[in-house]
């Protein structure tokens, strides 16, 4: 059988009938080998040519499995002889060490060769192909799996108790008939009978127009926001477009973009409540505090290990995706109207356990209403292959496993075109764009958003570490009210109306001083550290997020220890890093400078607050993560610098990382009233109002000891 792409040979024509026949293969030419290098000289010379084409890497995974596999049967074959073996392993080997320079080349191939790397149903497809192509007979396909039940878990299910009092004040959950009409309404006409999603997945290939794809959006309007809040135009825009009737959304804007506030928006244009929203776990403390800031009129409530503190009744609940095991039965149950997806392509990989119970809640949602507001949210929506789009697709309604549903079987039968027509890929790219598709790049909406912000991200330090803390707060609070008490009694005979505020402020100034020149203890210095370092592994996780979705992240921390632990985190996911510290040579920090600004596969710089807060160009970055706060906004400014500078061509965000409920929060207050930040933006001048780091201390003392006061009742 001929390989992909060979050409026949003039020779083998005739007069007599054997026109168009192939010359015969010479025996070095025949079999799957020659077959696997044709296609590895293919991908290599496509990967020079970046960026790599998502068919490429299909290429390359499939090449890489039918070459371990050929070597597996080789080796097994008791047939061959000692030199034919040898030969062919020979072969083999050739191949392999073209596809070890391919990946050299582009090392995100690399995931494609681990053991659970996922085979898509194209690279399947395509393995089929390669083996007839080498005169093999593909395996058999298996027979698919049963169907799982939609809310079946293996983890243990859990109902809170509040969840039950919501279920008895309304026990009727009366279903939409509408949903099922619309459901019934679109049926494949013309198209019956074709194969139709992968032709889909392939027009976002073959019909790219090297624009970011995005759905024609109505012009922004103005959007009633609580005071202190501002909308962006392009934010605006999809608010508008939900206010207008759409309900389903891929917004794929880059991070930085506000896609929390437009999701939430969106919710209260379309009356989307109760909403659900499943989220990673490091952002679902700044979920609950987002829904404070945009829609201040809505409860919302955190789910945390087995809901003991769930608020039933509450407008948004919000779930990250460790704890669906043990929610999904009553999540199903709830009656939601809207359900808001947060870094969807965590949902990629249909096979995994959040994946089913992400779609299976889609599904229970979608079958009680007829137009639910369904919104995935994610910077990277295609991470390895065209068929990442299949389970977001699917959450949404837009297909199922084996066809496309409602509006967009519609759109493309509207079309009037089959796969086989030239322009059907055009088309049915167009169609599935309208069905919701947002794409939005930073350098797009340049004009919306300013050239500098600092946005904070609320984390909640949970278990033994998190009680630690906070307990150590307390003890710290206790000590500064019994301080104020001895003072107090030292002052026998003088009346105090209420607290005095003098006296508070002199308190924290002692327990400030002790606190300086004392070695042991607890002090608001060995607190802040130990905050920082039950932050690390939130902040990294949130810093690996960013470089998924944006490319280079510069990650800040004020301690070794913090920066030890994001690095191993960084190297445990197979991040490539470059490390900046104060120990460092100078030849040593200029080679870790290059690599981070130089080579595209290093995608974190981790640095050292104080050692490169200052001196440095990192501008190839556009958003850096503050793992661990600064005493002074002169010294986050100057970290901020390091990106924000000339040869800068994109706006910067600093995602600063607050642990809530601690006096971290406290500390990021503080350091913001101190400062004129938003007249320094543009050119960075430190310190303006002359506030020091003993300043914002001190007055973090004063803080913890009036709120102390003032739960006793003193005020």
């Amino acid at each position: 059988m001929a390989r992909p792409g060979q050409r026949g040979s003039g020779r083998a024509r005739s007069d007599s009938g054997n026109q168009g026949r192939r010359a015969p293969q010479r025996p070095a030419e025949q079999g799957i080998i020659p077959v696997l290098a044709e296609v590895a000289r293919e991908v290599d010379r496509a990967v020079q040519r970046p960026p790599t084409r998502p068919a490429m890497r299909t290429k390359f995974q499939v090449v890489a499995l039918l070459v371990r596999e050929e070597r597996a049967r080789v080796m097994a074959d008791a047939t061959l002889g000692s030199s034919r073996r040898t030969e062919q392993l020979k072969r083999l080997d050739g191949v392999a060490t073209m596809l070890a320079r391919t990946a050299a080349r582009d090392t995100s191939l690399l995931a494609l060769l681990a053991d659970d790397a996922r085979v898509s149903d194209a690279a399947r497809a395509y393995k089929a192909t390669l083996m007839r192509a080498g005169g093999l007979e593909p395996p058999e396909e298996p027979e698919p799996a049963p169907p799982v039940a939609p809310v079946a878990a293996a983890a243990p299910q859990v109902v809170p108790r509040s969840v039950i009092a919501r279920q008895l004040a309304n026990p009727f959950l009366a279903p939409d008939y509408a949903a099922a009409a619309e459901r019934s309404a679109a049926q494949a006409r013309r198209l019956a009978g074709w194969e139709l999603l992968e032709p889909l997945f392939r027009s976002f290939e073959v019909a790219a127009t090297g624009a970011p794809a995005c759905m024609e959006l109505p012009e922004p309007r103005p959007v009633p926001v609580p005071a202190g809040r501002a909308l962006m135009p392009h934010q605006a825009q999809v608010v508008a477009a939900t206010a207008r009737g759409h309900r389903t959304f891929l917004l794929a804007d880059e991070p930085g973009l506000g896609k929390t506030a437009q999701a939430l928006l969106a919710a209260q244009a379309a009356d989307a409540y109760p909403l659900l929203v499943v989220v990673p776990n490091v952002v679902k403390t700044n979920w609950a505090h987002e829904v404070g800031l945009w829609t201040p009129f809505r409860r919302s409530t955190v789910v945390h290990g087995d809901g003991d503190r769930v608020d039933g009744f509450a407008d948004v609940v919000i779930v990250n995706y460790e704890l669906l095991d043990r929610h999904v039965g009553w999540l199903g149950a709830l009656g939601f109207r809207g359900m808001v997806v947060d870094e969807a392509h965590f949902i990629k990989n249909k096979s995994s356990q959040r994946s089913k119970h992400v779609l299976a809640l889609s599904e229970r949602i979608r079958a009680r209403t007829a137009r639910p507001l369904l919104m995935a949210l994610t910077g990277t929506p295609l991470i390895n292959d065209i068929e990442d789009f299949r389970a977001i697709w699917q959450f949404l309604g837009w297909i199922d496993d084996a066809k496309p549903l409602g509006a967009l079987m519609t759109a493309l039968e509207e079309t009037g075109l089959t796969p086989a027509d030239p322009g059907f890929s055009r088309a049915a790219r167009a169609s599935v764009i309208d069905m919701g598709i947002v794409r939005r790049r930073k350098i797009d909406v340049v004009a919306d958003i300013p050239a500098r912000r600092v946005a904070d991200l609320p984390v909640e330090l949970d278990g033994a570490v998190g009680r630690s803390i906070r307990a150590a707060e307390e003890a710290l609070a206790k000590r500064l009210v019994g301080r104020y008490r001895a003072a107090l009694e030292w002052r026998a005979g003088e009346a105090v109306d209420g607290i005095d505020r003098e006296l508070v402020r002199r308190v924290a100034a002692a327990e400030l001083k002790d606190s300086s020149s004392q070695a042991g203890g607890e002090n608001v210095f060995t607190m802040v550290r130990r905050i920082g370092q039950a932050k690390a592994g939130l902040a990294a996780d949130y810093a690996a997020q960013l470089a998924r979705n944006v490319g280079k992240v510069v990650f800040f921390a004020r301690h070794v220890d913090v920066m030890d632990q994001a690095e191993q985190t960084f190297a445990d996911r197979g991040i490539k890093y470059a490390s900046i510290r104060g120990d460092q040579t100078t030849r040593t920090r200029n080679k870790n400078i290059a690599a981070f600004t130089d080579d595209p596969d290093v995608q974190i710089a981790v640095c050292s607050l104080m050692a490169a807060g200052v001196g440095l160009n990192l501008q190839v970055a556009s958003n850096l993560v503050l793992a661990e706060l600064s005493w002074t906004d002169a010294e986050q400014t100057q970290a901020i610098d390091r990106i924000h500078r000339i040869g800068q061509s994109e706006p910067v965000t600093a995602w600063r990382i607050i642990a809530a409920q601690t006096i971290d929060a406290k500390i990021a207050e503080l350091i913001d009233s101190k400062s004129a930040l938003a007249a320094r933006a543009l050119d960075g001048a430190a310190d303006e109002d002359g506030s020091s780091s003993t300043d914002v201390q001190l007055d973090a003392l004063v803080g913890l000891l009036t709120d102390a006061l003032v739960a006793e009742g003193l005020d």
